[in-house]
């Protein structure tokens, strides 16, 4: 007899066959709770030197109550949702020292400090952990030591002794290139100091990572990631160059926005819109979006999937690291639903030929350059 565990699932289920039949047994009391990880833990990709889970759960909405509505209510809520991940193998989050608005400044980097804290898991998983967060060029940040400054203020709301992976947030080339080199000087400090274990960018164009790339490479530091927005509605020309020259200088992408904000999910209609500034984005993107909604309901019924489980996984498809947003224990459990398994060939083409019919794309980040 042979015994085999049916995977992924979050709770074992086990057949015994043999050659003349096949049966189901009830599972023993032993196993009846047992919960399995949505995917093998031991399943990860590199970020430079850095092990890390196929997917990862950003975290721009926890403090951010104009676009998210966050409340300190939630944060209990929120705690789960982190306990939920971790333990099914999760160990990448995103974060920056600007999430949270007003007096909530900072309550991303804060919550995941106290979380990690709190986790209750063994010590080895939670050593694991990695946080990656961005500083933010913001215009009185003039100097390396100021943005040294800012990488150490971040460890102090995260209370850690060294970050993941530190990302400049933004480019300040478009506007103020002067700025630009301390901000990466900056970034060589922090790594020459030990603050941080690898450092990464975010909203920068092909041309302008080139430039990075080679100053930091030049200084010895590696420039292992490169946050950008990427999903079935911001596939143009220039996410594809950017994945192109990322894959060739082994650098990866981390694919921020991969629901589109929530298009994508297939949760929204042109007559049941969110509330605040997403309601009037979604009003004018969403009515051209019924071939790929239609192709991603398609794939997601034959699959036993959901529309979101599968927009998730073409970004992992493609080589990318998404780091879709969770507020609550339904869209985490959700979310993981998008690991353990790869699209096929035909969906990937049926999907990106969705796509392409689509007359709007996704708004790009005012501060992506080229």
């Amino acid at each position: 007899m042979a015994l085999s565990i049916l995977y992924p699932a979050p709770t074992a289920h086990f057949s015994c066959s043999s050659s003349s039949r096949s049966s189901t047994l009830p599972s023993p009391p032993l196993l009846k709770n047992l919960k399995l990880p949505r995917f093998w833990p031991w399943q990860k990709v590199k970020v430079g030197s850095l092990s890390v889970s196929p997917m990862g759960f950003g975290t721009w909405a926890w403090g951010n109550q104009f676009l998210w509505g966050y409340e300190e209510s939630m944060d209990g809520e929120l705690q789960q949702v982190f306990n939920l991940a971790v333990e099914n193998g999760i160990n990448l989050f995103d974060t920056a020292d600007s999430y949270g608005t007003g007096r909530l400044n900072g309550q991303s980097e804060k919550l995941l400090g106290n979380f990690i804290r709190e986790f209750p898991g063994n010590k080895q998983v939670r050593d694991n952990i990695v946080i990656a967060t961005k500083f933010a060029a913001y215009p009185w940040r003039v100097t390396p030591n100021q943005f040294v400054e800012a990488c150490r203020s971040s460890l102090d709301r995260i209370q850690l002794d060294q970050i993941g992976i530190g990302q400049l947030h933004w480019s300040t080339a478009n506007y103020a290139p002067l700025q630009e080199r301390a901000l990466w000087d900056g970034l060589v400090a922090m790594y020459d100091k030990g603050l941080v274990r690898a450092v990464g960018v975010s909203n920068y164009g092909p041309k302008q990572l080139l430039k990075i790339y080679d100053y930091l490479e030049a200084r010895g530091v590696p420039l292992v990631s490169a946050q950008v927005q990427f999903s079935l509605l911001s596939m143009g020309e220039d996410q594809l160059e950017m994945k192109s020259t990322c894959d060739a200088l082994g650098i990866r992408v981390i694919a921020y926005s991969p629901l589109g904000l929530g298009m994508l999910t297939g949760k929204y209609t042109t007559s049941s819109l969110p509330t605040g500034p997403r309601g009037f984005l979604f009003r004018q993107i969403l009515p051209g979006l019924e071939p790929l909604l239609d192709s991603l309901k398609q794939i997601a019924q034959a699959r036993r999937k959901t529309v979101s489980q599968v927009a998730i996984n073409w970004c992992i498809t493609k080589g990318t690291i998404p780091i879709p947003g969770v507020k609550s224990i339904k869209q985490a459990e959700e979310n993981l639903g998008a690991l353990g398994w790869k699209l096929s060939t035909d969906e990937m083409q049926q999907l990106e030929s969705a796509a392409l019919q689509s007359p709007r794309k996704m708004v790009q980040n005012i501060f992506q350059t080229r």
